[in-house]
């Protein structure tokens, strides 16, 4: 049950109230942003909340239990603090988002009424969507760990140990030659051999997609090495931008100690049986004496 103070409650349960609706966006970077329903800018807690201007909120769920509550957003791309390029480098995926109901005559009287993250942010032509979902979706992920032959780590994390700012795992590159929207030919890459640098991830520092990043799929070795994106860059790539990549890793045994020399660190079980040793019987092509197991 949400407490409310007695003048809040009083207003609350006037003839005729002064209340609206304020969205608090905190993105991933710390960034934190305002909107309301309301025709004036508020200040709430040191936050300005302007006037929405395009986004639409739904009707927001909580439930009794723990299952998620969920809620939308939609609104157009020139809103003042979203902005198309954001969008689509990811800043505002995974965004906090809580949802007031402000007295804005007196925005010290408010109450908390539905918090969650945006799980999923596109674009649909002209404008954006959202989907919303509350904090108890957190209780969703799992807890522990997977019994599996690969690595479970993210190379380069605290539980890897990989230094990937090593000269051996991290290259810089220009682009010498667009080959599509996700495939380049780049100088600045001859040390590194083939697939080296596959399964890494490429981070845009000039140009049109500085701070944006992607997956490479293939590389290939030489003094104009093709560079291969999992997808499509946000914008057009052009001759002359300029991109730092790291070194991927295909979270086996075997790579981990070849290419990476951290089989201390490796997060799997490589040696665990597989269904075919579950699975495996007598056989009458071997003496069956119990030393094969």
């Amino acid at each position: 049950m949400r407490q409310l103070c007695e003048a809040f409650a009083a207003r609350l349960g006037a003839a005729g109230t002064t209340l609206c609706a304020c969205w608090r966006f905190e993105r991933r970077d710390g960034a934190v942003f305002g909107a309301s329903d309301h025709d004036r800018v508020l200040e709430v807690d040191g936050v300005s909340y302007a006037p929405a201007r395009g986004i639409e909120g739904a009707r927001l769920t909580a439930t009794a239990d723990l299952s998620p509550g969920r809620a939308a957003a939609r609104g157009a791309l020139d809103a003042d603090f979203i902005s198309e390029a954001d969008l689509a480098i990811g800043l505002w995926d995974g965004a906090r988002v809580d949802v007031f109901i402000v007295d804005w005559r007196a925005p010290e009287h408010r109450v908390l009424v539905w918090s969650g993250r945006l799980s999923d942010v596109r674009r649909e032509g002209a404008a954006f969507a959202a989907e919303l979902v509350s904090l108890k979706a957190d209780l969703e992920r799992p807890v522990g760990r997977v019994f599996q032959k690969t690595c479970d780590a993210e190379v380069g994390d605290a539980r890897c140990g990989v230094d990937l700012e090593a000269g051996a795992f991290r290259g810089a590159g220009v682009v010498s030659e667009v080959v599509s929207a996700r495939m380049v030919r780049a100088s600045g890459l001859s040390a590194f051999a083939d697939d080296w640098l596959r399964l890494g991830r490429l981070s845009w520092t000039s140009g049109a997609n500085a701070g944006a990043s992607g997956f490479v799929v293939r590389h290939g070795a030489g003094a104009s090495a093709e560079i291969e994106l999992a997808a499509d860059a946000v914008h057009a790539i052009e001759v002359g931008d300029a991109f730092v990549v790291t070194a991927g890793c295909d979270k086996r045994f075997a790579t981990c100690g070849a290419k990476f020399a951290n089989r201390d660190n490796f997060r799997g079980f490589p040696h665990m049986p597989g269904n075919d040793a579950v699975f495996a019987g007598p056989s009458d092509r071997h003496a069956n004496d119990g030393g094969r197991r």
